[in-house]
């Protein structure tokens, strides 16, 4: 294992900002796995962490492939994460929203800019992603259209879904994005949580990335995952939200079935403790996603679910 500072700037106060990229085997660029993007990704930043960890011992044990490099960088932005912040602490701004970056713009530019130029060359991208709202999801692959997507090599991580969806304007400025059209096959991983770690998922998500690297014969590695991806539209995807605010109780659990009409959550008032409103499914479908905040707004997404 060789460690690498991708990327440093001085500091005025604590510290210099650095980005340390880990790097296992020689040769030609294979994959690049990316964790935390954000400050709050504690999730991706613990897998991450333990795929270094992974690799390493698979390394020692001589199971990296000869000709072949993989590098692992556990956060691009560790100074939000100190202090528990999203995004960068100084002026709000998503260092996700600005790739390939500018090396002569703002901090968060130069920030992406100097990052992607050390791994926009690799052959494969994957990036443990989070979503918007905080919640719990299916763990998946998702992808976008861009001409460029892979669909086949996502079902290689053997994960029970593969989403692929259109780009919006935003998705332009984000790594995902920018390294298909760069010319690396890209991928983001969801592994259920994002502020906290979810050991479970953290594990199945490990494994999908490892049985990955074995499939790409990156590694020598027999997997553990042999589940077939299913690929959804996400289009086939369709919003639950709540019609009042309150405190949120889910009554179902990520991956379950429901049926029509089923009781989904409660919403309580928070002062008085009645239920004020009861979500019903409208139509049977499986939870792919659950919103979990404690307190829930009016007309907030709550739930995702697949037909």
């Amino acid at each position: 294992m060789r460690r690498e500072i991708l990327f440093e700037l001085s500091s005025p106060y604590r510290d210099d900002f650095r980005i340390r990229g880990y790097q296992f085997g020689k040769g030609e660029k294979a994959v690049c796995i990316v964790g935390a993007t954000r400050g709050n990704e504690i999730q991706q930043v613990y897998i991450a962490g333990q795929l270094v960890k992974r690799l390493r011992a698979l390394e020692q044990e001589g199971r990296v492939s000869d000709g072949k490099s993989v590098m692992v960088v556990p956060s691009l932005n560790p100074f939000s994460m100190n202090i528990g912040k999203r995004f960068w602490a100084q002026d709000n701004t998503d260092i996700n929203r600005m790739f390939p970056g500018y090396n002569l713009g703002e901090t968060t530019q130069r920030i992406a800019a100097g990052v992607f130029e050390k791994i926009k060359d690799y052959q494969i991208g994957i990036q443990f992603a989070s979503f918007y709202i905080s919640g719990d999801f299916i763990p998946h692959v998702r992808m976008m259209k861009t001409g460029l997507e892979n669909v086949e090599m996502a079902k290689e991580f053997a994960l029970p879904y593969v989403v692929v969806r259109d780009p919006r304007p935003f998705d332009t400025t984000t790594l995902n994005y920018n390294w298909q059209i760069w010319d690396t096959a890209a991928f983001s991983v969801y592994a259920r949580d994002t502020e906290k770690m979810d050991m479970e998922a953290a594990e199945l998500t490990i494994e999908s990335v490892l049985t990955f690297l074995g499939k790409q014969k990156v590694i020598t590695y027999e997997p553990t995952q042999t589940a077939e991806s299913v690929v959804v539209e996400e289009d086939d995807l369709f919003n639950i939200k709540t019609p009042k605010a309150g405190l949120f109780r889910p009554l179902v659990t990520v991956g379950e079935t429901v049926a029509v009409g089923q009781p989904m959550a409660e919403v309580i008032d928070p002062y008085e403790g009645e239920v004020i409103e009861v979500l019903k499914a409208g139509q049977e479908g499986t939870v792919f996603f659950i919103q979990d905040a404690p307190f829930i707004l009016e007309k907030t997404l709550a739930f995702k679910m697949m037909k």
